[in-house]
C-alpha cells in the first residue's frame, strides 16, 4: 500500500480508501447497495486496516446515518487508535422531513457535523465534504460554516464532492480571498467507462493541486468482469439499481480491451480497472467498497498490478473521450505557444 498527500496539505492517505456505503442498509436504495451488519462491517474494516488502508469514507445520508454508526462501533470494537485512521464523511442530502434538513446551509452543516460526530463516536472528523452543489445556498455561506468547524476543532480538513469545475474554482477563489479554510479535495466519479472528468475537472485539479478521491471506480459493478455484451450477469446489482449511468456499447468495448490484459497479468478485470485509476496522475485515492471480505481482498490486490505503457495505450484507445469543444480548439491553439 502506497500513501499520497491529500491535496496541498501534509496529510497522507492510502491510495485505496475503504467505502462504507454497504454498511447498514435495510430497504430502498441503501438496501439494494448493501445490508451489512456490525460483524460483517468489522471484518471489512479489519481487512482494510491489515492491508495498510488508513483512509475510510462514509456519509451522513448512507442508510440514514446507520453507516456512520456502524463504522464508529467498528473502530471501537477493533481497538483502532484515532491517530491511525483518516475518517471522511459528507453532508448535503436529506436527514429529515424539514425544508432545512438538507443542503449546504450553515444551519444544516453545523447540525449535521454534530450529529455525525455523535454517530461516529469521534471528537473530530478528518475530512468533511460537501456531498454535492447546493444552488440554493451562497457558496460563501457554505465555506464560512466549514471554516467555523475547522476553527473550533470539529473538522481538520474540508473537501467537496460532485461539483463542476467552475463551481470548485469559484469556491477556491472565495476561500482564498476571505482567508477561509482551504479546499483540499474533490470526490468524483471517474472510471475507464466514464472519463468525462478529464474534460474540465482534471485540468482544474492539476492547476490547483487539489486531491481527487474516486467513487464507484468499477462503475457500479459494470467493470467487475461479471458483465459482457451477450448479457452475462444481467441480473446483477445493476438490474435493480442501474447507476452510475454508463454508455453500454462503449463500455463493452472497454471491457473487451481489459480482458486480455487481465489474463496476461493473472489478475481480474476489476483489478485492471482499479490499477488504471492508480496510474492516473490526478488520482489521490480510490474508494473501494465491498459486501464480502474476499471482494475487498480482490480489490486491494489491484495495488500490485503494474500496467505497462502498451497496456495503458490499449486502454486509452478503447476508452478515450470523443473530441469536444472547447477542448479541441484549446488543443489546437496550444501549439501557438509550444516550445
Amino acid at each position: 500500500m502506497r500513501y499520497r498527500r491529500l491535496g496541498p496539505s501534509g496529510l497522507f492517505v492510502s491510495e485505496l480508501c475503504l467505502g462504507t456505503m454497504t454498511f447498514g442498509g435495510s430497504d430502498g436504495i441503501w438496501g439494494q447497495i448493501g445490508q451489512l451488519g456490525q460483524d460483517e462491517a468489522d471484518a471489512l474494516v479489519r481487512t482494510a486496516l491489515d492491508a495498510g488502508i488508513n483512509f475510510i469514507d462514509t456519509a451522513n445520508v448512507y442508510a440514514g446515518g446507520e453507516s456512520e454508526r456502524i463504522l464508529g462501533r467498528s473502530l471501537r470494537n477493533l481497538g483502532v487508535r484515532r491517530e491511525d485512521v483518516v475518517i471522511a464523511t459528507k453532508v448535503l442530502g436529506p436527514m429529515g422531513a424539514g425544508v432545512n434538513s438538507r443542503g449546504a446551509s450553515r444551519v444544516h452543516i453545523l447540525d449535521q457535523c454534530k450529529a455525525s460526530l455523535e454517530r461516529l463516536q469521534l471528537d473530530h472528523i478528518d475530512l468533511y465534504q460537501i456531498h454535492g452543489f447546493d444552488a440554493e445556498t451562497p457558496i460563501v455561506e457554505t465555506l464560512e460554516a466549514l471554516d467555523t468547524l475547522v476553527r473550533h476543532g470539529h473538522v481538520r480538513y474540508i473537501g467537496l464532492s460532485n461539483w463542476a469545475a467552475w463551481q470548485v474554482m469559484k469556491a477556491v477563489g472565495i476561500a482564498e480571498a476571505r482567508r477561509l479554510a482551504p479546499i483540499l479535495s474533490l470526490q468524483a466519479y471517474y472510471t475507464l467507462a466514464g472519463r468525462d472528468l478529464e474534460r474540465e475537472v482534471v485540468p482544474m485539479l492539476k492547476d490547483t493541486g487539489m486531491g481527487l478521491m474516486v467513487w464507484s471506480p468499477l462503475a457500479g459493478g459494470f467493470l467487475s468482469g461479471k458483465y459482457d455484451r451477450e448479457g452475462k450477469a444481467a441480473d446483477g446489482r445493476r438490474a435493480a439499481f442501474d447507476f452510475p449511468p454508463v454508455d453500454k456499447d462503449r463500455g463493452w468495448t472497454v471491457i473487451e480491451a481489459m480482458r486480455p490484459i487481465a489474463e496476461a497479468k493473472g489478475s481480474s478485470v476489476a483489478q485492471v480497472a482499479l490499477a488504471w485509476l492508480l496510474h492516473q496522475e490526478a488520482v489521490t485515492s480510490v474508494i473501494v467498497g465491498a459486501k464480502r471480505v474476499d471482494q475487498l481482498a480482490d480489490n486491494i490486490a489491484a495495488t500490485e498490478v503494474r500496467l505497462e505503457a502498451e497496456d495503458l495505450a490499449a486502454l486509452d484507445r478503447a476508452s478515450a473521450l470523443a473530441p469536444e469543444y472547447p477542448g479541441w480548439m484549446l488543443e489546437r491553439q496550444r501549439s501557438y505557444r509550444a516550445r
